[in-house]
C-alpha cells in the first residue's frame, strides 16, 4: 500500500517544512551491496526523463557536508560501528534537507540508491540497537514507494566474483570480523543485512522484487509498477 498525499515524515517532522508543499515523487531503489541497484536506478532515471520528468537521483555517502569525509574514513579503516552509523545519518539529513526536499518541493521525481533502510539494516548487522537506529532516523519522510531488491547471498557472491573480481573490506563487514577471510566475512555480513531488510519489508511496505532475474526483466518489472505512480 502507498502513502497517501502529501508526503510525511515517520516520527521527527523537520521544522520548516510543509508536507503540502512537496509536490514531486520519492522513489527508493533498496537491497544488500552488489544486488544491482546502481544499474536498475541509472536506466529508471533515463526511463522516466524520457518521459517528460524532471529527475533527482542520489544515494549515501554523495551529500556536501559528510560525503567524502566518509570515504576518507573508510580508506583508513578506522570507523567504529555506531560513529559510522551517525555519519551515514549525518549524510543522510544533509541531503534531505539540501537536495531530496528542495527537489521535491519543485515537483521533482526523486529516485534514491539505497535510504534509511540501509542504514539501519547495516547498524542492525553489527549488532547496534534496532530501536535507537529506528529513533535516529525517524526525521525521513515516507517515500512513495521501496523497491527492494532481494537476492539470495550465493547470487550476490556471483555479481562480486564475476563483476569486480574482489570483495570489498566493509561490503564483507571485515570492520567487525564476521570471517576469518573476506569471502566467509561477506557472507555472515550480507545474510545478516538481507535478515535485517527481510524483517523491514512488511513493516515499511516494500514492493519486493526477485533480483534473481535478468537486468532486463528487473528493470522491465520496476518500470510497470512506477508507472502506477504517476
Amino acid at each position: 500500500m502507498l502513502p497517501k498525499q502529501p508526503l510525511e515524515f515517520y516520527s521527527e517532522k523537520l521544522a520548516g517544512v510543509s508536507e503540502e508543499e512537496l509536490q514531486g515523487k520519492l522513489i527508493v531503489i533498496e537491497g544488500p551491496d552488489s544486488v544491482g541497484r546502481s544499474t536498475q536506478v541509472s536506466r529508471l532515471r533515463t526511463w522516466l526523463e524520457h518521459r517528460g520528468h524532471a529527475v533527482l537521483d542520489t544515494g549515501l555517502a554523495r551529500g556536501a557536508l559528510a560525503g567524502k569525509g566518509i570515504q576518507q574514513a573508510k580508506e583508513g579503516n578506522t570507523l567504529g560501528p555506531v560513529t559510522m552509523t551517525l555519519f551515514y545519518a549525518t549524510d543522510f539529513a544533509d541531503r534531505l534537507e539540501n537536495e531530496i526536499i528542495p527537489a521535491l518541493r519543485a515537483g521533482f521525481v526523486v529516485l534514491t540508491d539505497r535510504y534509511i533502510f540501509s542504514l539501519m539494516a547495516r547498524a542492525i548487522a553489527r549488532n547496534e540497537d534496532r530501536v535507537w537506529i529506528e529513533k535516529v532516523a525517524g526525521f525521513a519522510l515516507v517515500p512513495h514507494a521501496v523497491y527492494y531488491l532481494r537476492a539470495d547471498v550465493r547470487d550476490l557472491l556471483t555479481r562480486v566474483v564475476l563483476g569486480r573480481g574482489a570483495f570489498d573490506y566493509w561490503e564483507s563487514g571485515m570492520d567487525m570480523r564476521f570471517g576469518t577471510d573476506m569471502h566467509d566475512s561477506f557472507v555472515r555480513y550480507q545474510t545478516r543485512v538481507i535478515r535485517a531488510l527481510d524483517r523491514m519489508a512488511k513493516r515499511y511496505n516494500f514492493i519486493v522484487v526477485d533480483a534473481n532475474q535478468t537486468p532486463d526483466q528487473i528493470f522491465r518489472e520496476l518500470r510497470r509498477s512506477i508507472g502506477k505512480l504517476f
